[in-house]
Order: C-alpha cells, then sequence, then structure tokens
C-alpha cells in the first residue's frame, strides 16, 4: 500500500494548523512527532508497508515492492536466531520471563526470539510489543499467529515491569531537536509554512532562532554547524530504567559515541529519510511518505539509562555482539543464499561497524555474552 496524495495534504495541513496555532513556529522534534505519528496521517500510522525484505529469490522481490527499508530482522532471520540466545541468557539470570520489545517493525525480530525458543527446547517466555501503530499491530499479529498464546500487545507502559527490553532501530525514530550553529551562534531550528496551495495542501520551510540549548559536548572551530538534540530518546531511556525492576535492556542502532557524534567535521547532522529503499536529507518534503531518522548519540543514552538506575552491561558494534552470541555457527548453517545476505548484518562497510548495541541491567551484575568480547563501554 502506497501513500494517496489525499491523506500527505491532509498531513500537511493538520501540520499547517498545528504551526499556527504555535504562533507560527515549531521545533523539528514537534514536527517530526507530527509528520511520523499523528494518528491515521502520519508515516507510522496509516498502512503503507514501510518494512521490506532484502530478496533473495524474484519472489521475494515482490515483497520489496511498495515498502521503503528493511532493518536486520527483514535481512535474515539468523538476526532474531542470534539474539534470542542473548535473550535466554538474560532471562536467566536475572530471573524474570517476560520480553518487551518496542517498536516490533513486521513482527519479524518477535517471530525469530521464539523460533529460536522453541527450536532449543526453552520455554517460551510472555513477550509483550509496544507499539502505537495500529497499522503496524495488524501486521504483527498476522506473522505472528503461531505464538499468539505467548504474545501480547501494549500502547503504554506499567507501573513497574520485569523482564528482558529489546529495542532494535526504535532510538533512530524518536523525534529530535535540531541546533544550527550559523555565523557563531547557536539556533534552534524548526519549521514555518512556507506556502499554502489552492486546495490547501501545505510546504514548509526552515527557520531559525537563538537558542541557550547546546550540544553535549563544545564543537570546536568557528564553521557552521548542523546536528541534533536527543531529549525524546533519552527521556525514553529514563522511563525504561524507572519503570524496570529487575532484567535487561538491549538497544541495537545506528549511531556513535559522543565524542564522535559531536565531531567538528560531522557538520551536516545525521537526519535522513527513506522512501522506497533511497535516501534523502529533506524532511520537509513528501510529508507522511517517508520515514524520518537521526543517528543515535550512545554516551547520551548510556547517561540517560545511568540517571535511572540502570547499569550498562556493555557496548560495541553489532558484528562483535552478533559473533559473541554465535552468529558465524548459524552462519556456516545456512544455505549460500542466506549466507550472503546475512553477512551484511557483520561487514563492516555494511551494518557492522555502523550498528551499536548497548546493553543494561537493573539488579545483581553479570557478564553477558554479547560483550564478551570487543567491549567498548570505555568509549562512551
Amino acid at each position: 500500500m502506497t501513500t494517496s496524495p489525499s491523506l500527505t495534504s491532509e498531513l500537511s495541513r493538520h501540520i499547517a494548523q498545528s504551526i499556527g496555532e504555535a504562533k507560527g513556529w515549531i521545533g523539528f522534534d514537534a514536527y517530526i512527532n507530527l509528520a511520523l505519528y499523528t494518528p491515521g496521517l502520519g508515516y507510522y500510522a496509516h498502512g503503507s508497508a514501510k518494512f521490506g525484505v532484502l530478496p533473495y529469490t524474484v519472489k521475494d522481490a515482490a515483497k520489496v515492492a511498495g515498502s521503503d527499508f528493511v532493518t536486520a530482522p527483514e535481512i535474515t532471520p539468523l538476526f532474531g536466531w542470534t539474539l534470542a540466545r542473548q535473550v535466554m541468557q538474560a532471562l536467566e539470570l536475572t530471573g524474570t520471563d517476560e520480553v518487551w520489545e518496542f517498536g516490533a517493525g513486521s513482527g519479524a525480530l518477535a517471530l525469530q526470539v521464539l523460533q529460536a525458543f522453541k527450536a532449543q527446547g526453552v520455554a517460551l517466555p510472555h513477550y509483550t510489543i509496544v507499539d502505537i501503530s495500529s497499522s503496524l499491530r495488524a501486521r504483527q499479529q498476522a506473522t505472528l499467529a503461531e505464538f499468539s498464546a505467548q504474545v501480547r500487545w501494549v500502547d503504554a507502559l506499567p507501573d513497574a515491569m520485569r523482564g528482558v527490553v529489546l529495542g532494535n532501530e526504535v532510538l533512530d525514530a524518536m523525534p529530535v531537536k535540531l541546533l544550527a550553529r550559523v555565523g557563531g551562534i547557536w539556533h534552534e531550528r524548526g519549521v514555518v509554512v512556507n506556502a499554502v496551495a489552492v486546495d490547501g495542501e501545505a510546504s514548509f520551510a526552515w527557520q531559525d532562532r537563538a537558542t541557550d540549548l547546546r550540544p553535549a559536548l563544545a564543537v570546536g572551530g568557528v564553521h557552521d554547524y548542523l546536528t541534533e538534540l536527543h531529549l525524546q530518546g533519552e527521556s525514553f531511556v529514563r522511563t525504561l530504567g524507572e519503570k524496570l525492576t529487575a532484567g535487561a535492556v538491549f538497544l541495537l542502532d545506528y549511531g556513535f559515541p559522543e565524542a564522535e557524534y559531536y565531531h567538528p567535521q560531522r557538520h551536516m547532522g545525521t537526519v535522513m529519510c527513506h522512501q522506497a529503499h533511497q535516501v534523502d536529507d529533506d524532511p520537509l518534503s513528501r510529508v507522511g511518505q517517508k520515514d524520518i531518522t537521526a543517528h543515535v548519540n550512545f554516551t547520551g543514552v548510556a547517561l540517560a539509562g545511568n540517571a535511572a538506575g540502570l547499569d550498562v552491561l556493555g557496548y560495541c558494534n553489532q558484528a562483535r555482539f552478533l559473533m559473541n552470541c554465535g552468529f558465524l555457527e548459524h552462519l556456516q548453517a545456512a544455505t549460500q543464499p542466506v549466507r550472503v545476505m546475512a553477512q551484511k548484518l557483520i561487514m563492516e562497510h555494511e551494518m557492522g561497524e555502523l550498528f551499536k548495541v548497548i546493553g543494561f541491567y537493573k539488579g545483581e551484575p553479570w557478564q553477558a555474552i554479547g560483550f564478551a568480547q570487543g567491549d567498548k563501554t570505555h568509549t562512551l
């Protein structure tokens, strides 16, 4: 299903109205929230395909049509089967029996984790999916029909929770503030209405306002500089820490530690959009038709967790984490077409280095197998 022009027009009118009610200007984080999550209209709130697969065959290629991007579980089931080993260890060592997955996408990761438990003869955990997208929930329910007795869906967290929390490419989809240093002065970059067509469809433009907000690190040089603040993502991690009474958290995403994130040479920021398996850097166009993301500042994530009582289990790149959890054994047993695609998860120039994994625990300390080698917590 593709996004209809009328849906896009309605969303643009809704955003324009919100900007008007805010006296003509909204921060970029507010714009992202409207563009992605407006009920029935935002990118994650309507029924377009979004998640596709990387095709092994001509038959699989049909699944890409109409989708915008792939995530690791859609590339290969080896991702979830490997991650399941870490989940099993974490459940055992924390004395818990429930998995909580945020932003479960197509449901592929949940399916793979539950399949791995079943194949190993390990008791299936309770599996709770937290997802605000009704269209994605319907797709997840279809994907997970085999495990309907173990899976439930919620749209809000309880006051207290126990278990292992998973979030694959969740933080990158959370709204960010944009900071722009222009002529040596820091501004918050926001969005205004550029024009309104006869039919009411609106277009948008950038507008900067001087601000007291600053990046977490001083950015050297005097050149113009664009970057992001991840206030909502860090708030999400703090909330997890406050609500989790026992268990562990594993967050997988693309990003950098703070010193790399705010490096003087990274002067164009990291915001990007995904549509039809193409990438662009213009989040103000084709509103509601494409995903809007930003790379993750993992130092900020670690500090947010610490502030809420979570201790860091480890931090490393995705390649090292998966190999520590037995990915190469799965790879050797796979067919040649599966091996070719699965290697994207660990190759340095694909997802192996850019994607990182950070783990937290609440309770007694323990050694997570995913960070047994190559832990780079010291770089945060």
